[in-house]
C-alpha cells in the first residue's frame, strides 16, 4: 500500500459486539475514501484456539457474508498487534503517506447508535490527511474487546 497516501490499520476481530457494530461503518470509510488515496486493512490477531470464530476460516466466512471491501488479514503469531502496541478490538492506527502514526483510538464516539454520532474520529483524521491539513484529534481512548493473546 505505499502508494496510498493514508493507511488505516485496524485491529479487529469476528467474535466482538464493538468491531461488529463498526463493520459497516469500515465499509463506508473505505467506500467513501478508497478512490481519494485512502485503504483501510483490517488485522486479526485474537487467539483463535480461545475464540474459535476468529480462525482463518470463518474470517473468510464474515468477509464473504459482510462483502468487506478492504483486505481483512491473520496476524496468527500476533506479532502485528504486539508491535503496534494493541490493546483492543476495534483499534485505529492511522498512518499518513510516510506511514508516521497520526491518528490512534476509536472510529468515532457512539458505538451502538450510528445515527447519533457527534464525532468521527477517523473520518475526521484521513479528511485532514488527505487534505494536507493536521489531524485535529490525535489520540483517542479505543473501545471494545480486549485483544485474545495466547
Amino acid at each position: 500500500f505505499k502508494d496510498k497516501k493514508a493507511l488505516a490499520v485496524v485491529i479487529s476481530c469476528n467474535h466482538c459486539p464493538t468491531v461488529k457494530a463498526y463493520e459497516d461503518r469500515m465499509k463506508e470509510i473505505q467506500r467513501d475514501y478508497a478512490d481519494k488515496g485512502f485503504v483501510l486493512v483490517a488485522v486479526n490477531p485474537n487467539d483463535a484456539r480461545q475464540y474459535p470464530e476468529d480462525s482463518y476460516e470463518n474470517m473468510v466466512k464474515r468477509a464473504k457474508e459482510k462483502a468487506f471491501n478492504f483486505p481483512y488479514l491473520r496476524d496468527e503469531d500476533q506479532s502485528v498487534a504486539k508491535a503496534y502496541g494493541a490493546t483492543r478490538t476495534p483499534e485505529v492506527f492511522l498512518f499518513d503517506y510516510d506511514r508516521h502514526l497520526r491518528y490512534h483510538g476509536r472510529i468515532d464516539d457512539n458505538v451502538d447508535e450510528p445515527r447519533r454520532v457527534a464525532t468521527r474520529y477517523l473520518r475526521d483524521a484521513v479528511e485532514a490527511l488527505l487534505g494536507n491539513r493536521k489531524v485535529p484529534v490525535t489520540e483517542t481512548v479505543p473501545v471494545g474487546c480486549t485483544v485474545k493473546w495466547k
